[in-house]
């Protein structure tokens, strides 16, 4: 059963396959272990690099480079705020996506089964 707000291709719709790819490009973007951090992050609220930097102990560069894939794929936007920037999450429905891809993990890693 899907929550309120879902939407659930029935088994006889076939989903678009411009969506398919924008769904497929998004996942993509979540891929990477230091952008999910980063999601993670910015679930409490907006950061700035530095202090993402400081809350990842991953290198400026390479949280700049994951800021880049993650604003892309239309995951996070930034804001100037005099000399820095400022960067949030789009909406709560890309949270949900991590959240729940957490969870998922931690219930395999606490009762030590692979999910079918």
């Amino acid at each position: 059963m899907a929550a309120a707000g879902t939407v659930r291709p029935s088994a006889d719709k076939r989903v678009d396959k411009q969506v398919l790819d924008a769904a497929g490009e998004l996942l993509r973007a979540l891929s990477a272990p230091v952008r999910i951090a980063i999601v993670l992050e910015l679930l409490s609220g907006g950061r700035c690099v530095h202090e993402l930097v400081g809350a990842l102990s991953v290198p400026q560069p390479l949280i700049s480079q994951h800021l880049r894939v993650l604003k892309s794929a239309g995951v996070v936007e930034g804001r100037r705020s005099g000399r820095e920037v400022l960067y949030t999450l789009v909406d709560d429905h890309l949270a949900h996506i991590v959240t729940d891809a957490i969870a998922h993990a931690t219930e395999e890693s606490t009762n030590g089964e692979a999910r079918p």
